[in-house]
């Protein structure tokens, strides 16, 4: 079966041949990352590391998940940043108005158990237009939901900092990403958290 290409598709690979077209020098960047450190941050599409942080290609690594989290996956990532690519410094940037704030694991799963069709939200209330052909693996998941991103940053700072495959000596820094300013906030109790030890 013959699958028609979306107009989206079709400008990804257009806009692919205008950058690999002027590639040139990019060719010989370097496996590590130049500034070595890495940035753990959430998915959203209106945060832009390499904005936000100053970075070309070839920079830091960026691990990106739903709110930034501190999953196990996340931290696989982190240690292989450091230990196989020379990763000194980790930053846990998460940021305020996050979706991971609008649910909860229970209604996550009670979405996915009627349907895996996308949902609703009228700003208060997740709903299915269209219901059946559920799954209820979803029930079974940590979806990493956020209660305060304050809270969140410090909670996955220690979470990295108590891993027992992470250095000691590896700062890790927490901050907020403001998606009304752009700025980044230091989260102070996540500071400390994450201070070398």
């Amino acid at each position: 079966m013959v699958v028609a290409k979306s107009q989206i598709h079709n400008e990804v690979l257009a806009a692919n041949e205008l950058y690999a077209g002027s590639f040139g020098e990019k060719q010989k960047l370097k496996l590590p990352p130049a500034r070595g450190f890495a940035i753990l941050t959430c998915m959203d599409a209106r945060l832009d590391p390499a904005k936000y942080a100053g970075l070309s290609e070839g920079d830091a690594h960026v691990i990106r998940n739903a709110g930034g989290r501190a999953s196990d996956d996340a931290i696989r990532s982190l240690v292989i940043s450091h230990k196989l690519l020379g990763t000194r410094e980790w930053f846990v940037i998460h940021h305020t108005n996050c979706g991971m704030e609008l649910f909860t694991d229970e209604i996550m799963g009670d979405l996915l158990a009627d349907s895996l069709h996308t949902a609703n939200f009228d700003g208060e209330t997740w709903t299915n237009p269209i219901h059946g052909q559920g799954c209820s693996h979803g029930r079974f998941l940590k979806w990493h939901t956020i209660t305060s991103v304050e809270g969140s940053v410090v909670y996955d700072v220690q979470r990295i900092r108590e891993h027992p495959l992470v250095p000691g000596h590896i700062p890790i820094y927490g901050y907020i990403f403001d998606v009304r300013t752009g700025k980044l906030n230091s989260v102070e109790a996540a500071n400390d958290a994450g201070m070398p030890i």
